[in-house]
């Protein structure tokens, strides 16, 4: 955790204007990334934490999910006030606008997981 007044993010750059309120960050608040200080035996790391998605937890609070680039580990940060909305809304629709099928495939995909096949219905009626 950082200090707002000293806050310096290695990976974008970003700092806060110094009308902003004392506070403290887990991960930067512009681009979601920080740095992974240790990895699952305790050991110091050093990688980037990426965000690659974000998940609403059982309490309805949001936690930003991340990947870290050295040795691959996943960890969550819990979701700030002061996350860029338009960030968090561009990692919360990742999943929506590149899907792991092409879409042209919808109607097959369907019909091999026992549905009609046909999702014109739905969509176009």
């Amino acid at each position: 955790m950082s200090n707002k007044r000293n806050y310096h993010c290695h990976f974008c750059g970003w700092m806060p204007s110094a009308a902003e309120p004392d506070g403290d960050w887990d991960h930067c608040p512009n681009c979601l990334a920080s740095v992974h200080r240790a990895d699952e035996n305790g050991y110091a790391c050093g990688g980037t934490l990426h965000p690659v998605s974000i998940w609403v937890k059982s309490d309805d609070s949001w936690e930003i999910i991340q990947r870290c680039s050295l040795c691959g580990a996943f960890h969550s940060s819990p979701m700030s006030k002061d996350d860029s909305p338009v960030k968090l809304l561009s990692l919360a629709s990742k999943p929506l606008s590149m899907p792991p099928f092409p879409i042209e495939k919808m109607e097959q995909m369907t019909a091999m997981m026992g549905g009609q096949g046909d999702v014109r219905g739905y969509y176009y009626e």
